[in-house]
């Protein structure tokens, strides 16, 4: 399993805890994904995630990615990062 940690950089700041609830809302819809949780630092969507398959963290990029857009107006101009991946073990 791997604990996987994306940052999402160029949201305006009065978006940003609005947009983080909705992307968390968003990847409800995404069960191959678990505990999924957007937050707003202040600064920057962190997206936190669990999942057994994605080693490089890229397809959940690209899936954060679409829920960004999706989720937040203004999300134009944002950049995504891998911020750490954490293999865990599984029954924790």
């Amino acid at each position: 399993m791997y604990l996987i940690t994306l940052a999402c950089n160029g949201i305006p700041s009065r978006l940003g805890p609005v947009g983080a609830a909705d992307v968390t809302e968003e990847f409800s819809h995404r069960p191959w994904h678990q505990n999924v949780r957007c937050e707003w630092d202040g600064e920057r969507l962190l997206l936190h995630a669990e999942n057994d398959w994605d080693a490089d963290g890229k397809a959940l990029l690209d899936e954060f990615s679409d829920a960004v857009s999706a989720s937040i107006e203004e999300s134009f101009g944002y950049g995504l990062e891998v911020v750490s991946i954490t293999s865990v073990a599984d029954g924790r």
